[in-house]
């Protein structure tokens, strides 16, 4: 059953003003996992740990100075539930985890941050693993 729109919608938004493209279908992941390149994909939650850590410290990495991924995309858990089971498909090995963070290069995962490194943490610290994944693979 979908979460009520006006949980959603602020969530989503909080990620498109960043620059980053929501994929609503299997397609569409396909579509951005074919491509050459830097993909970075945040699995996007309802959640406090989302709300208060993944999203915000997602933004601040993307808008800090240095390396940073070609494209930009969110997936919504919970709402675009093909588009998410796209995405956990590609990272295959991994337990499915929401919110969570993933880097991919020309299709392939090379970084993830799961739920379990995310809780407890801060944006700012977010922020730094990520511009440290964004450091070597981008």
């Amino acid at each position: 059953m979908p979460y009520p729109p006006e949980i959603v919608q602020p969530a989503r938004e909080e990620l498109t003003r960043a620059g980053f493209t929501p994929l609503l279908t299997a397609g569409e992941v396909e579509a951005e996992l074919a491509k050459d390149g830097t993909l970075l994909v945040v699995v996007n939650s309802v959640c406090g740990c989302a709300a208060g850590s993944a999203r915000p410290g997602a933004v601040k990495a993307v808008a800090g100075p240095g390396p940073r991924p070609r494209r930009l995309a969110s997936v919504f858990a919970g709402e675009d539930v093909d588009a998410v089971n796209r995405v956990r498909r590609q990272l295959e090995g991994f337990p499915p985890s929401s919110p969570s963070i993933a880097l991919f290069v020309d299709g392939d995962p090379v970084f993830l941050m799961e739920r379990r490194h995310i809780e407890g943490l801060g944006p700012d610290d977010v922020a730094t693993a990520l511009a440290s994944a964004f450091a070597t693979h981008c």
